[in-house]
């Protein structure tokens, strides 16, 4: 089996045993990516010397005796708004172009210091917002097992890049659904974590109270061994919680341990939302049933709120976006108007010229909703449904430990086909974005394909801090079925 086809685990494994060398890995990935990627697009920066560098310096570690680490020389890719202080960070906006940070995100120190090889950064929609990674300021991705239709957002690269296997690994972020959505267009699997279960520290910031930093993964155990070499607490992230409020256990532990027992909940407004395609929801039952067949009870539940999740997340995260977009003001670093008239204009043109078209869209209406008058009738009003949506899951955990449902209404749609019509391209994360909002975790594991051969999604919630029972479950469902192991025709 090709070095680029086998699941991140595996790859660990076999560089631990001196079945392969790092170097090999990173050269197969690269490999993979000049031949592929111009007709995918997932990759804005590919770091080949650094990674040869990295691989090599592995090499000689373990050619000496010593701990590559527990992530032993994996090649990953992460999403282009995380800092890295040895390339480019423009989070897919002219606005940011050429930027190079001075320090390292956090979790780019956690996967250096796991042993990891970072081969490049991918693309995303522009500053993360968007749901098809069609707003990127810089380039279109395409879905690797259509390239005629997105692969999701805003993590859309990442999910791209390990779906068309030019990496085993990825980081993506999550506001509203940005690692599940793609994870699920593109068949493989991906974890939001629970808020403040990974820091955010040099994480390019969106909406402060909902971004979550997350892996993808070809299995559920990928996802548990990137989430051990990734979670835990960072006095530079205030949101980052502290290990004695939430124990970091080993991730892949309980990954044999099945579902016999555990009552997971099927939400009731869900299924009854309109404009879910009949093969998805065709596909959760068949999933749910996989489950019960595995030992799980499963219970209907309510969570009466939903429909108000929409309106709730477009308040408070654009509200949160315009505040966090502030400092992008054509003076400090990044895009400046050439020959501007005044301060005021070197203000205005900058932004009005560096920000793509959604972007501003969102800046506007967080200004809006901020602004004198408006704040208690909208920003405020919103800060008091999503207390209602959190209180909703909270009640329905006490019935059940874990949630079923899919993670978008349909399969991955076609480039152009929403841009025009921002609403409907927002409903793609009708079914996502309560778990930002509440701050619990949502895993995405691939549940099979439409009749036109496009993955569907599955995912699971789980209560805060209890990623490890969403693993464990992830981890039954994947030893039933063999979607998770279908690898796209490389028609691209």
């Amino acid at each position: 089996m090709p070095f680029t086809d086998i699941p991140a685990h595996d790859w660990v494994e076999k560089i631990k045993t001196r079945q392969r060398r790092v170097r090999e890995g990173v050269e197969s990935c690269l490999d993979r990516i000049g031949r592929y990627d111009p007709s995918i697009g997932a990759f804005l920066t590919v770091l080949a010397e650094y990674a040869r560098g990295r691989a090599d310096e592995l090499d000689a570690r373990i050619a000496a005796g010593k701990d590559p680490g527990p992530l032993a020389g994996l090649p990953v890719a992460i999403k282009d708004n995380m800092c890295t202080r040895f390339a480019a960070t423009t989070c897919a906006s002219k606005i940011l172009a050429g930027y190079v940070p001075p320090y390292d995100a956090h979790v780019v120190e956690q996967l250096i210091a796991a042993g990891a090889v970072i081969v490049g950064k991918t693309n995303l929609d522009e500053f993360a917002m968007g749901s098809s990674t069609e707003n990127s300021g810089l380039q279109i991705t395409r879905n690797p097992w259509d390239t005629t239709r997105v692969p999701g957002g805003s993590s859309g690269g990442s999910g791209a890049a390990v779906a068309a296997r030019m990496v085993p690994a990825a980081l993506g972020s999550d506001t509203g659904g940005s690692i599940r959505l793609p994870a699920g267009f593109c068949g493989v699997c991906g974890l939001k974590p629970t808020y403040g279960r990974v820091s955010r520290y040099g994480l390019v910031a969106y909406g402060s109270s909902l971004d979550q930093i997350g892996p993808f993964g070809l299995d559920v155990r990928d996802i548990a061994l990137i989430l051990n070499a990734i979670a835990g607490h960072d006095p530079r992230d205030s949101t980052s919680v502290p290990t004695e409020h939430a124990s970091q256990p080993d991730f892949t532990a309980e990954l044999d341990r099945g579902v016999d027992g555990l009552k997971i909940g099927l939400p009731r407004q869900y299924h009854d939302q309109g404009g879910i395609d009949p093969e998805v929801e065709r596909a959760v039952q068949a999933a749910a049933g996989v489950l019960e067949t595995a030992g799980a009870k499963l219970i209907e539940v309510d969570l009466p709120h939903t429909d108000y999740a929409i309106a709730c997340y477009y308040l408070v995260a654009t509200a949160e976006a315009s505040s966090n977009l502030a400092r992008y003001d054509g003076v400090h670093y990044g895009y400046r108007t050439p020959n501007p008239e005044d301060y005021i204009d070197v203000y205005s043109s900058s932004r009005a010229e560096g920000f793509g078209d959604e972007v501003k869209r969102r800046i506007m209406l967080g200004t809006y909703a901020l602004s004198a008058g408006y704040y208690d009738a909208y920003y405020l009003k919103a800060l008091k449904v999503r207390t209602l949506i959190r209180q909703d899951f909270e009640k329905a955990f006490e019935k059940v430990d874990l949630i079923l449902a899919p993670v978008a209404p349909t399969t991955a749609f076609k480039i152009g086909e929403k841009v025009s019509d921002p609403l409907t391209m927002y409903l793609s994360d009708i079914f996502t974005i309560s778990a930002n909002l509440a701050g619990i975790p949502g895993l995405c594991v691939p549940f099979g394909f439409s009749s036109q051969g496009l993955p569907i999604g599955l995912q699971l919630l789980g209560k805060h801090f209890d990623e490890a029972t969403l693993l464990r479950a992830g981890a039954a469902y994947q030893r039933k079925t063999e979607f998770h192991r279908q690898v796209p025709p490389p028609a691209w």
